[in-house]
């Protein structure tokens, strides 16, 4: 089956899939730092199904390079936008400021609908790994909306 993924998967796609990867694992890492400082359970618990979400998605794509005889991406970073964004989430939660904490995740989920998007592009419909990415990107698109609205919800009651 190696052989059969990796003339499907062109370098390029795999290094993609790697990049999703590594946005799922960071993501995730950063909705749980941030769920257990909460005092609100209702984004809490919300952010904890994030993070679950991203470490099955994480998990999903691992599956698609380790055929390729490629070793999956678990840990460190390089995406500089969704750390940064983690990083000043990481900076509010000494002052459990819930709205700050929705603004910044809310900018993190654009940053990972981004990335999914341009995953989309260049990969050929039709193929497993193009389906697998839409699956992802909806459960991306539901999540962003939920901690949008969770953000509004919080600014209107401000």
């Amino acid at each position: 089956m190696a052989v059969r993924m990796q003339s499907l998967l062109s370098e390029e796609t795999i290094e993609t899939v790697q990049d999703l990867i590594q946005l799922n694992i960071d993501s995730r890492d950063g909705y749980r730092l941030a769920a257990e400082k909460l005092e609100d359970l209702t984004v809490a618990s919300a952010f904890d199904f994030v993070a679950h979400q991203r470490e099955l998605h994480a998990d999903e794509l691992a599956l698609f390079v380790a055929r390729t005889d490629e070793r999956p991406r678990r840990e460190g970073s390089y995406l500089a936008t969704v750390q940064r964004t983690w990083n000043e989430i990481r900076k509010m939660l000494s002052g459990d400021d819930c709205l700050a904490m929705l603004e910044e995740a809310e900018r993190g989920e654009d940053a990972v609908k981004s990335a999914y998007e341009d995953a989309l592009r260049t990969t050929t419909a039709g193929i497993e790994l193009h389906d697998v990415l839409q699956k992802q990107f909806t459960d991306v698109k539901a999540s962003h909306d939920r901690i949008r609205d969770l953000r509004d919800q919080y600014r209107c009651h401000r």
